[in-house]
Order: structure tokens, then sequence, then C-alpha cells
């Protein structure tokens, strides 16, 4: 969520919930990219040789090893020289995406060090950024072992998640001689994550109540239920206490960090740190991790500008001579202004809504497979047994209004599938950082149309099934206590359907 972007479920209730469809969750805070960029100052000539690398591990937070890579430039430097320790954003981080990074900075003359993030600690719904700030410090202390590196110019890279990362590092040692970030967001994980899952929405075309179903009911719930690690965490106290030189970077084209509003927030919280040493900068035709973009920021691919890391190299070199003045870019212009996220109301609880998911689906579920079993029953009974007595009229039954089977048959197909369909496809959309909506007809995507025709089934189906019972009260008083049950059951759960498909979006436009 950035993103992008979990761990343990904190209750059975909670479990129920998600327990069918959280297999497809991913991270909620992604990491994305930059397009052509033009450097206001130019970086050393870029060299045609490799960089040399060399494998690593250290130990980090907790005794957990950590494996990387050190790239140094080529050739070997006459004099130790700066160094550079990179943090990936969300997501597992192994240290092959950023090779490509690093080296571009190894080639302008950074010693440059990325490693894979932890697995230990850190999933799709836990995570402590205070344990990878010490896993980045960790790394520090390896880079300033090194004779080819000045152990008084070695500092750090973030990008997205990696910012807050690597801002809380700097606050918790000297050993972190600068900080460089790319697409940093200044608002709390979950605020930044719904204003992301709307711009990508709105680019797909989409309107209607799938925004508010994704941007707002689903991140609330998400966060509510522990499966958005961090959601809350603020990081302006962590930039307010930042005072080694600073280069923030953001992307013209980051539909992630909304940088419109990241951007002046970091640059405030430095100022009141009383911090002169740090530049705010906007790179032109670049998306949220400062690589190339095909689709205005709005896709993923994988390759950087030809120029990548020549600026922020030259700026880094400059740090051994004199600290850069205070300068800032204009902030990138975003799409929308993001909005604070309000608290679960009462009924929006996870008790509350676990409670409902458990009545939709005993109710729904319950009616066919009760029926089901009764049918088996019936097979498998003995032949030689005498059957005493006729059974009671059930409710449906064949000998009642064929319509009344049908409905409470539609009902309870169609309500379990707009029910489990309609969270499983809002959790593909989370998990895919809204990127993959599938194809779109009047401004809805074909698979929410789709269950909300599932949903307006349910409820219709459900009111006919109610209708027939009311009409034929004396028919249901004399159906078996079973039949009862389970069509009370099904009419119970096409009660609490409608108030959360509502909640929910399914049936609204």
């Amino acid at each position: 969520m950035n993103t992008g972007c979990h761990g343990p479920l904190r209750s059975a209730p909670t479990t129920l919930l998600i327990a069918a469809l959280l297999a497809a969750l991913a991270i909620l805070l992604p990491g994305a990219g930059r397009a052509a960029a033009t450097p206001a100052a130019p970086g050393p000539a870029d060299p045609v040789s490799t960089p040399v690398s060399t494998p690593v591990e250290f130990t980090g937070a907790g005794g957990t090893v950590l494996h990387g890579q050190v790239l140094t430039p080529p050739p070997a430097a006459a004099a130790p020289g700066p160094g550079l320790v990179m943090v990936a954003g969300a997501g597992p981080g192994p240290a092959s995406g950023l090779r490509a990074a690093a080296e571009a900075y190894a080639r302008r003359g950074i010693t440059t060090l990325i490693y894979d993030k932890r697995t230990d600690g850190y999933s799709q719904t836990h995570r402590d950024y205070g344990q990878l700030a010490d896993d980045a410090l960790a790394a520090v202390r390896l880079l300033r072992s090194r004779p080819d590196v000045a152990p008084d110019r070695v500092g750090l890279w973030g990008l997205s998640e990696g910012a807050w990362v690597v801002s809380l590092a700097a606050t918790r040692s000297d050993d972190v001689a600068y900080l460089v970030t790319a697409g940093a967001a200044g608002l709390t994980p979950s605020r930044q994550q719904a204003w992301a899952y709307g711009g990508y929405l709105r680019h797909a075309g989409i309107s209607g109540s799938l925004l508010s179903a994704l941007q707002d009911t689903s991140v609330r719930q998400l966060a509510a239920a522990g499966l958005f690690a961090e959601a809350d965490y603020d990081p302006v106290p962590v930039w307010e206490r930042v005072h080694q030189p600073v280069l923030a970077e953001w992307g013209t084209l980051d539909r992630e960090a909304a940088p419109e509003e990241s951007a002046p927030i970091i640059r405030q919280a430095l100022d009141r740190a009383g911090n002169t040493h740090y530049t705010i900068r906007t790179i032109p035709g670049v998306r949220h991790n400062l690589h190339l973009t095909h689709d205005g920021g709005y896709d993923r691919i994988d390759r950087l500008p030809d120029d990548y890391a020549a600026y922020e190299a030259a700026w880094i070199q400059r740090l051994a001579t004199a600290p850069p003045p205070v300068s800032a870019d204009p902030a990138p212009h975003q799409d929308g202004t993001s909005r604070p996220l309000a608290p679960l109301a009462w009924y929006e609880s996870t008790p509350v809504q676990a409670l409902a998911l458990l009545v939709l689906l005993t109710g729904f579920t319950g009616y066919p497979l009760t029926g089901a079993l009764r049918r088996i029953r019936r097979r498998i009974r003995p032949a030689a047994q005498p059957r005493t007595a006729q059974p009671r009229t059930a409710l449906p039954s064949t000998a009642q209004p064929r319509t009344a089977r049908r409905a409470a048959r539609w009902a309870a197909a169609t309500g379990t599938a707009a029910t489990l369909g309609g969270l499983g496809y809002l959790l593909f959309l989370a998990a895919t950082a809204a990127m993959f909506p599938g194809p779109v007809l009047f401004g809805r995507p074909l698979v929410w149309l789709a269950l909300q025709l599932l949903a307006l089934t349910a409820v219709g189906s459900a009111a006919v099934a109610a209708g027939t019972a009311l009409r034929n009260r004396a028919a249901l008083a004399a159906a078996p206590g079973l039949d009862r049950i389970r069509l009370g059951g099904l009419l119970l759960a096409g009660a609490v359907f409608v108030p959360w498909a509502l909640s929910w979006g399914l049936l609204l436009p």
C-alpha cells in the first residue's frame, strides 16, 4: 500500500472474517518508479566497466543474519570514498530488486550495499519499522568497517516504505552521515494507500461504489483486523528529529506517495528540526521509484533512466566539502487530495463484521446443505425399515408453489456468491494495489457488476421466499422443525445481507 502493503490474526471472529479470502493478500504498500530525468547538476562520467560485487552477511536486529552484496566502483578508488546502504520498499525486498540501481551508484563512485530484507518478523500483516531501522544500521556498520569506505561518509537510501525506515534509523545513530529518499510518504500508510487505490481505479475508468468500498471501507477494515501492517504509523515526528543532510526526491508521475502533500509535510518537519542542509527535488517524467514509465506512472516497468543516480552521486560527493544549503523544488502535482480515514462505527467493527459474516454464510450455505443431507439420509435409509407415518408438509416442498422453492435456492446461491465474491474481489484489489481490476463497462469492472447483480438477485429472491412464507403460515407451522430452521436461517441471512451489502457498496450504484 509503497506501498503496499502480514502476521497473526487476533481473534477467532477475525479468523472467520478472512480465513477463506486471505490467500491472495499481498503487500498494501507497493514501491514504484522513475522516468527520464534531467539532472540539475551533472554527475561524474559513467564508466563502462561493471562494478565489482562482493557477497556479505551481517547480523541485524534480534540476531537475524542478513545477506547482501557490496558493489564497489570500477576501478578501485585510490582513497576511501563515500558509501551508501540501500533499503527497499514494502514487500519481500530481495537484494536483486535494487541491483540495477546499486550498480548505477557504484559506477559513479559510491560503494553501495544492498541486502535481502528479513523474513523473520516481517510479513504481510506484521512489521516493525524500528526493527528494520536496526537492520539498516547494522548494514551501515558493515560498510563503515571497509577499508575502501570513509566511515564518516556512509549514508542511507530508502524507497517508499524504506524512507520511513531510513529516517528512523538516522534518528538512532550518528553513524548515518546523510539520507537519500525516493517517493517518501508524509502521510500514514493507511491514508497514503487509500489515496493510491483511488488513483489507480480512476485511471482504469472506474467510478461509483467500488471507489469508496476499496479506498475507505476495505482499508479501514483491514487495518482494524490487523491485516494492514503499521497502518497508523506517523512519519512526521521522526522527520522532526532528522539533522543529517537529506536529499528527498519525488517523480512528477508518482502515483503512490501523494507527493504534492508529502513533500511539503516532510520539508516542514525538517524545518521544525532545525535542519538547514536538505534538498527537496522533483524529477520530471518518472514514477514513484524514480524509474521510467510507459503509462503515466501507473505501470511498474523495471527500467532506469540513462542518467539515473548522476545527480544523487554528485550531491553525495559534494558533502565531503560543504553540506548543501536548503533547496526545494515545487512539489509534484497529484490527482486529488488524500483524506483522513474515519474510525470504524460500532457496526463496522471487526467482531460485528465477523458475526454478520457468520450469519450470512450459515444461513445461505446452510439451506442447500441441510436439504442435500436430508435427501442423502432418505436414500441410504434401510429398505426394510417401515415408514409408519407420512412426513409433514415442508416449506418449501413439492406441495408448495414452485416459485417459493426456486426463490429460496436462488437466494442461497447468489447470497453466498455475492458475499464471498465481494470480499474476495476487494482483497484481490488490495493485494494487487488496484492495478488489475479487469475489463470495465459503464464505469464498473465487469467482476464488480456481476457481484452487484448477484447481490440484487439475492435480495430479491430472499424477499420472494419471505413473502411466500408469510402467505403460507399454516403450512410453515406444520412443517418439520428442521425445515423451519433452515428457512428461518435463510431469511435471517437475507435480512442481514441488505445492510451488509450496502456498507460494502454491493447495493450502491
